[in-house]
């Protein structure tokens, strides 16, 4: 299966360390999954990233996952 557009705009924005980008993507792609599971995926990549970044929405993701019962 060739990659979609969005895992091409996430593997660029990992090739130049684009934590504010990545932030998004992982939003994007959380946004966008097909499962649960892959939501709760994408959104712990954004937390990590919003976390290292001190990005305010780090608290709005983290919210989210505890919803998700992935996060206390």
């Amino acid at each position: 299966m060739p990659p979609s557009e969005l895992d091409a705009r996430l593997l660029a924005a990992h090739a130049e360390d684009d934590r504010p980008a990545l932030i998004n993507l992982y939003i994007e792609a959380a946004d966008t999954a097909a499962t649960e599971e892959a939501t709760g995926f994408y959104l712990t990549h954004a937390y990590v990233f919003a976390l290292e970044a001190g990005d305010a929405r780090a608290a709005d993701i983290k919210a989210c996952l505890v919803e998700m019962k992935r996060d206390t």
